[in-house]
């Protein structure tokens, strides 16, 4: 039989969560699906437990950490399903998940990109799988301190949707990449992730993208999971990831003139909080977030271009033969795993 889900998770040193999330897969209401795990060059033997413990699903062992998007590109050449879904591996499944996205999906598929709901440990939603665009507004109150200060004011923290109602299916600007079902012709005519991202805002990229091609990514209040945590990007080395996705943003989509102000405003947000960790002892990761804004205030570099890009293969493209392999290595970074795109850092 043929899936209807291809799901695509990406791992690196999350042999702690990777069995829930595959676990989860399991309470499926009747969708038939396929899983391909893409390891991100893991030293903790990630890899080695998923091709153990589930010898069914595809490992793809690339030689490098690609990245998040980049490695999703290599799992989405394998991929057969019309639906694409992109789990975080320490996303753990809420109920039906597969089925949940995939009955909305058939309802509407005129939405084409379909976000779930990422729930805290207490079971309440967390308020980061869906965001809006950044824009010099939203960048104006992160870099005065408001959109912390009045998180649940939606004029000063637009980009955290605070008044949306997380409970009812609503369109939305973008989406987090911890758990997105995504037509995967959409998915293979926009070339799936832009390959500049090494972590963070390409999600908010292929929103965008696929908005300028009719998609309308919209909320799934029924497809759940809760978010155990990232296994490596936290603290100090998260924010300075979550500051370059940003800034690469800006390049791509933002005028040289836009874009300056917005790297202005991120610099100034920053300074404003390491000023105030300073002051009262609290964030203290702010100054050392700070210290590094020459790296940040860079972005992630272009990709190399002697080096291959991975693919997300045509919509119709057969899986190569073979359940496990090693693919060319398209990149460099830190070793880090994929988190939801946080609205504000």
């Amino acid at each position: 039989m043929s899936p209807d889900v291809s799901v695509v998770i990406v791992v690196h040193q999350n042999r702690a969560h990777i069995g829930r999330a595959l676990a989860g897969l399991g309470g499926h209401d009747g969708v038939p699906h396929e899983v391909i795990v893409v390891d991100n060059a893991s030293t903790d033997g990630a890899a080695e437990e998923v091709a153990t413990r589930h010898p069914d699903i595809r490992v793809v062992r690339l030689a490098r950490n690609v990245g998040f998007g980049r490695a999703v590109n290599a799992g989405a050449g394998l991929a057969r399903a019309r639906w694409l879904l992109l789990l975080n591996p320490d996303a753990e499944p809420v109920g039906d998940l597969l089925g949940a996205l995939v009955r909305f999906a058939r309802r509407n598929p005129e939405h084409r990109i379909y976000a779930g709901r990422t729930l805290g440990p207490d079971g309440a939603d967390d308020g980061r799988s869906v965001f809006g665009l950044p824009t010099l507004r939203s960048y104006a109150c992160f870099a005065t301190g408001l959109s912390t200060a009045f998180r649940r004011v939606p004029a000063l923290n637009p980009e955290a949707l605070p008044g949306l109602d997380r409970s009812r299916p609503a369109v939305v600007p973008a989406a987090s990449g911890c758990v997105l079902l995504v037509d995967r012709a959409l998915f293979a005519e926009l070339g799936g992730f832009t390959p500049d991202y090494f972590m963070y805002s390409e999600d908010v990229d292929l929103c965008l993208r696929a908005a300028g091609r009719g998609a309308r990514p919209v909320l799934v209040p029924a497809a759940r999971v809760t978010h155990l945590g990232g296994g490596s990007s936290t603290g100090v080395g998260k924010r300075v990831m979550v500051l370059r996705g940003r800034v690469t943003y800006l390049r791509l989509h933002w005028t040289p003139r836009r874009a300056a102000a917005g790297r202005a405003l991120l610099a100034a947000g920053v300074a404003v909080r390491a000023l105030g960790a300073r002051l009262t002892g609290r964030a203290g990761y702010w100054p050392a977030v700070w210290a590094q804004r020459r790296v940040w205030l860079a972005g992630w570099p272009p990709p190399d271009a002697d080096e291959p890009a991975a693919s997300p293969g045509p919509p119709d493209a057969p899986p190569p033969p073979g359940q496990s392999g090693s693919s060319p290595a398209v990149g460099t970074g830190p070793g880090t795993d994929r988190s939801p795109n946080e609205a504000t850092v």
